[in-house]
């Protein structure tokens, strides 16, 4: 990279400001008892202030040599369980969560400054609740399951390109075609933090820990 083009970027990157919004006021001593109602509470509030894509999610995992991986994901639902996603088993992240069992998740919500990040334990559904995952969403998307071979080296894009054809045309004809590694992964908590960022960076930071059955409720230094 050239000195020009690093002094550019830099200038870009001092350039950006963060929160440039009117922020909303948090009272941690008004939280629920449990972390799903806030993530309900703050997920409506995110849309309603119009959050771009309030669904999307960072999942991190770790591979076999327990090196950290992470990529940007859909949420498909948030219930008594833990916080629902969907993968093909035998993708990097679905290879890793069979071998570590273990993830993260996060949120961050630049529209109310606001973050959410959950750490737990990461089941498997069974394969009916997975292919009923599936069917659920839209037409592409059953596609793009049907492409299959996610995260293998992809030898052209013309190959993609005929692959995916394929499977748009059999998705279309077959709404219920049954993808066998398609598989919904539900992370069930042990901790979640709630961030709520404040423009003097007197920042709150509430957690939500899971101890012998019970949720323990603690503020944390910004």
């Amino acid at each position: 990279m050239g000195n020009d083009q690093q002094e550019t970027f830099h200038t870009l990157l001092h350039a950006q400001r963060v929160w440039d919004v009117d922020l909303p006021a948090f009272d941690p001593d008004a939280a629920p008892g449990a972390p799903l109602p806030l993530f309900h509470q703050w997920f409506g509030e995110a849309v309603a202030a119009g959050q771009a894509e309030p669904h999307t999610m960072t999942l991190a995992t770790v591979d076999e040599q327990g090196r950290p991986d992470v990529r940007t994901l859909m949420l498909h639902d948030a219930d008594e369980r833990g916080w629902h996603f969907a993968s093909h088993a035998t993708s990097a992240k679905g290879r890793q969560l069979a071998a570590h069992p273990e993830a993260a998740v996060g949120f961050y919500w630049a529209a109310q400054g606001r973050q959410i990040r959950v750490r737990g334990r990461v089941t498997a559904g069974s394969s009916t609740e997975s292919q009923a995952d599936l069917h659920a969403r839209s037409t592409g998307a059953l596609a793009a399951a049907l492409t299959g071979r996610q995260s293998e080296v992809l030898s052209s894009r013309a190959e993609l390109a005929e692959v995916s054809q394929a499977a748009w045309e059999r998705a279309q004809a077959e709404p219920d075609a049954p993808v066998p590694t398609w598989t919904l992964y539900v992370l069930q908590p042990y901790e979640v933090e709630f961030f709520q960022g404040d423009e003097r960076r007197q920042h709150i930071r509430l957690r939500y820990r899971r101890e012998e059955g019970a949720w323990v409720r603690e503020l944390l230094w910004p």
